[in-house]
């Protein structure tokens, strides 16, 4: 009998591997964006068309392995495990010698089997179509090989059922052990440190690196072990180049890049919006899922490892004409960057070390995104360039383009807007430009007024306003606009933003641009997922202008108080073939 208002056993067991089973995808997801092709010699990359018309991708194996589990098997055929403890030290115990003794030394049996010319031709080639590996190919298997894989890797976990010693940790914690050592070994990059074998030398026989098992997809007839390379040590299938391979690996020089756009996290859950996150979510605008919430616990690790890792990781790759192009990603959040002066330094140093290990590589322009070039980190990147005055790789925040795309959103025709929102090297430039165009510039708050007049020369400050109306219908916005503000506009205003983050959209009655960004040509290679909140294959104007800036080999830096042409840069992204985004009713000025 239970207490009302209790949480039941067997609902405790059912909620937690139910959650384990859906945050699986996570690490799944993860590990298929890691770098490519560092382990092996080949060239031959993985033909993804053609395994996805052969074998079940990697969701449908956590699915099968979820539904047999979790809904057949535990809860059917064993009800005893629905009232596991969360811990048994002899259970785990139980589990580690099972694997090491008999799962180990049947799998190298089965995988030696799946090599013979019957089963390969009609199996185990499906998992070979690739001979340099990625963390897809781990679980790139007919069905047949699945199940067999499972009543393998579930001889662990139903002994310690029948034995009466299971507990979640070992259960959870032991299909956690084999989809981390099953994606690791097929990742294709090389992440296990030599010296770790030099102080503990037995452990080669008991844990695999990625360059021993990319051995076994070049040579096909050696490695043939699960995760330790004991078997075959002792049957002699050991390759004799596995350890000069590693070694090999590890000293690989670091792949060269033209152009780096350096961006950083934004939202704890925007992990799972990048390429090496979803896919799902990364080939769509950013925005919040319900279902993110239970990810919780993958969520609050990803961002414990950012904040212990403190490194800037790759997180895109792409080609446009001869350009090799890379997105970084500092392991920082909004919220860090709004904290107190103290933990700008960390930031900086952060930044400072990514810009000199593009100059490292090769790169010719590193541009900075978000909140990267906030003037009040590092003066628009100028504190960068004045640490480094003999820096070859140019520092780009990109303004010069943002405000070109921002001119040519406003109405043809248009004689009045309305500027507010943080006074940005953006918003200064589009207010001195629009006021030398004629068009007058209106300011709803007096301190906005008084700071953009004084940066003014008398010509221009005529077409300079303050005012308390709201009837203008075009805003130029930024950060900062509170709602108050939005719900006193007049029906059918447009907003335009200049700000790296879009506004909040109050109103259903007005019209909302995207943040400055422009449309990327066709040949621009390998643009799978959206920047943050743009839709696909379109990128933010300060990245499209590193871009520009390589491709027309401009030799300035454009940070701090420095900023290109306008219509300079404009007319150069336009001849590269980056069109604006614009709405289909609006003919642009």
């Amino acid at each position: 009998m239970r207490v009302k208002g209790t949480f039941p056993a067997s609902s405790y067991s059912h909620f937690c591997c139910g959650g384990f089973f859906t945050t699986r995808f996570g690490p799944a997801s993860l590990v298929t964006g890691l770098p490519k092709a560092t382990t092996s010699s080949s060239t031959r990359a993985l033909n993804l068309n053609k395994l996805t018309g052969k074998a079940i991708g990697p969701d449908d194996q956590i699915l099968l392995n979820g539904a047999l589990f979790y809904g057949g098997i535990a809860s059917k055929l064993l009800p005893g495990v629905c009232n596991l403890p969360m811990w048994r030290a002899d259970g785990i115990i139980m589990t580690i010698l099972i694997h090491t003794s008999l799962v180990e030394f049947l799998y190298y049996w089965l995988h030696r089997a799946l090599h013979h010319h019957f089963l390969y031709s009609r199996y185990h080639s499906h998992h070979h179509s690739s001979i340099v590996t990625e963390p897809i190919s781990s679980v790139t298997h007919p069905f047949a090989e699945h199940v067999a894989y499972f009543m393998l890797f579930a001889i662990p976990m139903l002994t310690t059922v029948f034995a009466g010693t299971a507990s979640l940790a070992s259960l959870l914690g032991y299909i956690a052990y084999i989809d981390f050592m099953n994606n690791l070994g097929h990742c294709n990059y090389e992440l296990i440190p030599k010296w770790i074998f030099s102080v503990f030398p037995p452990l080669k026989y008991l844990i695999y690196t990625p360059s021993y098992h990319s051995l076994h997809h070049t040579q096909f007839r050696t490695n043939y072990s699960l995760f330790m390379p004991l078997y075959d040590y002792i049957y002699g299938t050991m390759d004799k180049s596995t350890d000069e391979l590693h070694e090999a690996s590890l000293k690989r020089a670091a792949e060269s890049v033209d152009v780096v756009h350096l961006t950083h996290l934004t939202t704890p859950d925007s992990i799972y919006h990048l390429r090496l996150g979803f896919a799902s979510l990364a080939s769509r605008p950013y925005a919040s899922k319900w279902y993110l919430y239970l990810l919780w616990p993958l969520t609050f690790l990803s961002v414990m490892v950012t904040w212990l890792y403190g490194r800037t990781f790759v997180v895109e790759r792409h080609r446009f004409d001869q350009l090799r192009l890379q997105t970084w990603a500092i392991p920082k959040y909004n919220f860090q960057y709004f904290w107190q002066w103290k933990i700008f330094e960390p930031i900086n140093g952060l930044i400072e070390e990514a810009i000199l290990d593009a100059e490292e590589r090769g790169a010719n322009v590193l541009t900075l995104g978000l909140l990267n070039q906030a003037k009040e980190l590092n003066r628009c990147g100028e504190l960068y360039v004045e640490r480094h005055p003999k820096l070859k790789v140019k520092v780009v925040d990109g303004s010069s383009l943002a405000v070109a795309v921002v001119l040519n959103r406003i109405p043809k025709g248009t004689t009045e807007v309305v500027l507010r929102g943080r006074l940005t090297k953006v918003a200064y430039a589009l207010a001195f430009t629009l006021c030398q165009r004629g068009i007058q510039v209106v300011t709803l708050r007096e301190d906005e007024h008084v700071e953009l007049k004084k940066s003014f020369n008398s010509k221009s400050e005529t077409n300079l306003a303050f005012s308390r109306s709201y009837a203008q219908k075009t805003w130029l916005v930024g950060d900062g606009v509170d709602e108050e503000e939005q719900l006193k506009v007049q029906k059918g205003t447009l907003f335009i933003p200049f700000s790296q983050f879009p506004p909040k959209k109050l109103r259903k009655d007005c019209s909302y641009h995207t943040t400055p960004a422009m449309v990327t040509p066709r040949h621009l290679e390998n643009l799978h997922s959206c920047e943050n909140w743009l839709p696909r294959r379109v990128m933010s104007a300060w990245r499209v202008a590193g871009m520009v800036h390589a491709l027309e080999g401009w030799d300035e830096h454009e940070c701090g108080y420095t900023m290109s042409n306008v219509e300079k840069v404009w007319q150069a992204t336009l001849r590269h073939g980056f069109q604006p985004l614009i709405f289909p009713t609006q003919s642009k000025c």
